[in-house]
């Protein structure tokens, strides 16, 4: 492994910022550390930078314990949320920054530094200051200073957050290219599950402390370990009683809880639902447009549920005899593991991110 943490511990007075956290990443990859805030993720990305230190557990680079080593030995690159540009220096002087400290020549921090305005998209901003900029090309400017002495390892504090959606979106899409393109391992912290999902090649859940999951973004979807995942990553219908529920009599079920995915339900007319026959009768509560589709709420099985609906069907309206069939469900045990359930021995929907 490129990066490992070995039962990583980090309390400040009586908060337990982490607790026993394990994890390795492989060399190139994009991981996006995603979870509540307060659960732990910038203390994590603070024990790799060197910024804290661990009061157990071990940190390695190659193999090679860091522990003991400060920030500047680790070769790491840091791109705060605030960005930390200075605000005397123009773009180029930004950027050329980390080489200076690193004594390269002229001739080489001018290559390096022109290579690095010509790959993030800044030509022609190499004499501005930070307030002459934009918010994106701010955040470009503070990922090609943090890139430009190559570094091993490169970490993101919520890179996007202080910048407005649109542009967000655009700069998801860039990030991923240059990680890409230069091959540095980075890790990006953020709350955001969609912005993890759509930019990560792994995600690594971190909840009160702890590392609930680590995978790609499909493998923590479609198999959520926990029942923090299972509800945390995408939307969900929670289920006291599953057991009520058409094609869900099994006696195992009885006193379990269950989490259902909108998208594992189909609602509609009986000749739009699929194996009509097999489901039950429900009554739609609510409508709701989502721009791209509609959320519809129903009641059956007693149990209120929220599904999917395409706007290429006629619209439900409030208080609509329909047909509910569901085709998938994840089961909660005693000891918090999640199982998945296929209803009716039909094979499940396709599952969307």
């Amino acid at each position: 492994m490129h990066i490992e943490a070995k039962h990583l511990t980090k309390s400040f007075g009586h908060f337990q910022a982490t607790k026993d956290i394990s994890f390795g990443i492989e060399k190139g990859k994009l991981i996006g550390l995603l979870g509540p805030s307060g659960g732990g993720k910038t203390t994590v990305l603070r024990l790799l930078a060197g910024l804290e230190q661990p009061d157990s557990g071990d940190i390695l680079f190659h193999g090679k314990r860091v522990n003991d080593l400060p920030p500047q030995q680790r070769g790491i690159g840091f791109v705060f949320q605030n960005y930390a540009l200075f605000r005397h220096m123009t773009v180029f002087e930004n950027i050329a920054f980390g080489l200076q400290v690193q004594k390269r020549t002229k001739e080489q921090t001018k290559a390096r530094v022109n290579e690095l305005i010509e790959l993030t998209g800044l030509k022609g901003f190499e004499k501005r200051l930070p307030h002459q900029l934009s918010g994106g090309q701010r955040q470009r400017v503070a990922f090609a200073r943090a890139i430009a002495p190559e570094p091993q390892l490169l970490l993101l504090d919520e890179p996007f957050a202080a910048i407005d959606a649109k542009v967000r979106k655009e700069l998801r899409t860039w990030l991923k290219d240059m990680i890409d393109r230069v091959g540095i391992t980075t890790i990006f912290v953020t709350h955001d599950q969609e912005e993890a999902v759509e930019v990560a090649d792994e995600i690594m859940i971190i909840n009160a402390g702890r590392l609930e999951q680590q995978g790609t973004p499909l493998e923590i979807y479609s198999h959520p370990e926990t029942p923090f995942v299972a509800g945390f990553i995408g939307e969900s219908n929670q289920v006291e009683e599953p057991s009520r529920l058409k094609g869900f009599e099994q006696p195992q079920l009885t006193n379990a809880k269950a989490m259902i995915r909108p998208e594992f339900i189909e609602v509609g007319r009986p000749n739009e639902v699929s194996l009509a026959t097999a489901s039950e009768l429900g009554t739609v509560r609510n409508v709701y447009f989502r721009g791209t589709n509609w959320q519809v709420e129903v009641e059956a099985g007693g149990s209120r549920l929220f599904a999917y609906r395409s706007m290429e069907l006629p619209v439900l309206q409030a208080g609509d005899e329909v047909r509910v069939l569901i085709h998938r469900i994840y089961l909660f045990n005693q000891n918090g593991h999640v199982m998945q359930e296929n209803g009716l021995k039909i094979d499940p929907m396709p599952v969307h991110i």
